[in-house]
């Protein structure tokens, strides 16, 4: 039975990070004791992470980055950990002073985190605060992925996106929550669809920032130009950057092993797909400045959680796929630079599509990227559906 809207039960344990200092230490000694490799042939970043640009972001890691200033930030909103189904949850409950604010679940992906989205926590739950009405409120549910950050280590087998989906709903009815909205990008935009299919009594809308769907073969002999755009750019993903996912989907903890034992190894792999998949014309922190790639690499490093995260993958792909047609309504915020960019009217077969925004800049951390847009287009959406 749901109880009251915001109920904290027996099941959630007040939490803070608190990472102790020695961690800290030992991350700067092994940064200070990287190994590099020498220089790749050819144009830089033309063989993966370039050196000069991994040898610069690890010596200000070890030296001018303060990861208790995000630590702090952290713990300035309510934290908890439950357990749902024999695993460990870490969450964000922050609630809105609007009492008729809406419950909204919010998912990150790999490779990010919680702090994907500490530029949208306040506009979403304090809109009057930040050029919206009181009527656009949400009270914000944000957790860790399982296996990622502070939910920790998954400790069964078969935690895919479907599964994560049930946890959620689980999670609202367990804060009391009767209905919600749920958001997300990534792994989150495939949990989020998930949650449309399997609690649909009471998810009252879904908004992605990554939706999922293919052209039909009518389709893909018919394209727009932005069609073939999008066409072209997922060709290239599966041509020249989708090594890191058959690693993940298939062997995640052999390299699991490397990305928990080496700091600058884990972000590297981190940092090159924030490179790629982030509107940025090829500089990160023209899309993400170098403080919030640090504290996000850095959730990984002091959770030791690079290995479990990358199990999502083969959870995926041993698991099951979404219903075919998700009934209930759903947004879109399509960003330019998000690593695969459907239509609307791919979208639509999969979708009951209700809203849907092409923006002219973004990419995929949008939550990071352009948290302006986000945010709006996630106001839009509920509008419509609260």
């Amino acid at each position: 039975m749901r109880g009251h809207a915001g109920a904290v039960t027996d099941h959630l344990r007040p939490f803070r990070i608190d990472v102790p200092d020695a961690v800290l230490i030992d991350l700067r000694d092994r940064l200070g004791r990287t190994r590099f490799p020498a220089p790749a042939p050819g144009e830089p970043w033309q063989y993966g992470t370039d050196l000069s640009w991994l040898s610069e972001l690890v010596g200000y890691w070890a030296d001018g980055f303060d990861w208790r200033t995000h630590e702090e930030r952290l713990n300035g909103w309510p934290q908890f950990t439950t357990e749902i189904g024999g695993e460990n949850v870490h969450l964000l409950h922050v609630r809105s002073h609007h009492e008729d604010a809406l419950p909204l679940i919010i998912s990150h992906g790999w490779p990010g985190s919680v702090l994907e989205f500490v530029d949208i926590i306040e506009p979403l739950t304090d809109p009057t605060a930040h050029g919206g009405e009181a009527g656009d409120a949400f009270h914000l549910v944000v957790p860790s992925l399982p296996g990622f950050a502070w939910s920790g280590p998954t400790t069964q087998t078969g935690i895919g996106p479907k599964r994560v989906a049930e946890m959620w709903a689980e999670l609202m009815a367990r804060l009391g929550y009767g209905s919600y909205g749920a958001q997300g990008g990534d792994w989150g935009a495939l949990i989020t669809t998930w949650i449309g299919t399997v609690d649909p009594a009471h998810a009252v809308g879904i908004h992605l920032n990554m939706p999922l769907a293919r052209p039909t073969p009518e389709e893909m002999a018919d394209l727009t130009q932005r069609e073939q755009d999008a066409v072209d750019a997922a060709r290239r993903y599966q041509d020249d950057d989708s090594g890191y996912y058959k690693q993940q989907s298939t062997k995640p903890q052999t390299v699991g092993y490397a990305l928990d034992d080496s700091p600058a190894g884990l972000a590297a792999w981190i940092g090159e797909k924030f490179r790629t998949w982030t509107d940025c014309d090829g500089e990160v922190e023209r899309s993400v400045s170098r403080d919030a790639l640090l504290a996000n690499i850095t959730a990984y490093w002091v959770t030791s959680t690079a290995h479990s995260s990358a199990r999502m993958y083969y959870e995926h792909e041993h698991g099951p796929r979404p219903a075919p047609y998700v009934e209930v309504p759903t947004g879109v915020a399509s960003f330019p630079a998000e690593i695969f960019r459907p239509s609307r009217r791919w979208c639509e077969r999969n979708y009951n599509i209700q809203h849907w925004t092409d923006y002219a800049r973004g990419g995929h951390f949008a939550a990071m990227e352009v948290p302006d847009l986000l945010v709006g287009d996630i106001r839009a959406f509920f509008r419509q559906v609260r």
